[in-house]
């Protein structure tokens, strides 16, 4: 059982609603064998400057990105785990999708990126790349092409 958590500190409004990114990272966390977990995902939506702090903040890169995860652990004295954090700009989703639907679209699958980062996967190498992609394109139901546009 996943519970999402959602902050809007940018002015772009609809792009993602809760049930619908709690149906998806339920989804993620049975295909990953973790759904026996009480976890909690906290997403932050915002713009360029926010996300653009952050990265210079924790990755030492000076950039605005789309997407941002940031794993915690477990609760103390509970069964709950807390997950992580993940910071999506609804800037650079703007920019980058002509329609409404289509930026809905990737919302989800920057969510689906950053669950898989907080789950522990990563892309630093070309095979990291090709799993990490497989599983999004999974967990969305798209072509596997169509499951990567991160700029991270």
């Amino acid at each position: 059982m996943v519970t999402v958590y959602i902050t809007r500190e940018s002015p772009q409004k609809g792009l993602c609603r809760r049930d619908v990114l709690t149906r998806l990272g339920t989804r993620i966390l049975e295909g990953e064998c973790a759904d026996d977990l009480e976890v909690e995902v906290s997403v932050l939506l915002c713009d360029n400057t926010r996300i653009q702090c952050l990265n210079k903040t924790y990755r030492n890169k000076n950039t605005a990105t789309d997407v941002l995860s940031f794993a915690q652990g477990a609760a103390p004295d509970t069964d709950i785990r807390l997950l992580g954090d993940i910071v999506i700009s609804l800037e650079v989703v703007a920019k980058r999708n002509e329609s409404r639907a289509a930026m809905r679209d990737d919302v989800r699958m920057l969510f689906c990126h950053g669950m898989l980062h907080l789950l522990g996967y990563d892309h630093a190498t070309p095979e990291e790349r090709c799993v990490m992609q497989e599983k999004q394109a999974h967990y969305l139901g798209v072509h596997k092409a169509a499951a990567w546009r991160t700029d991270s």
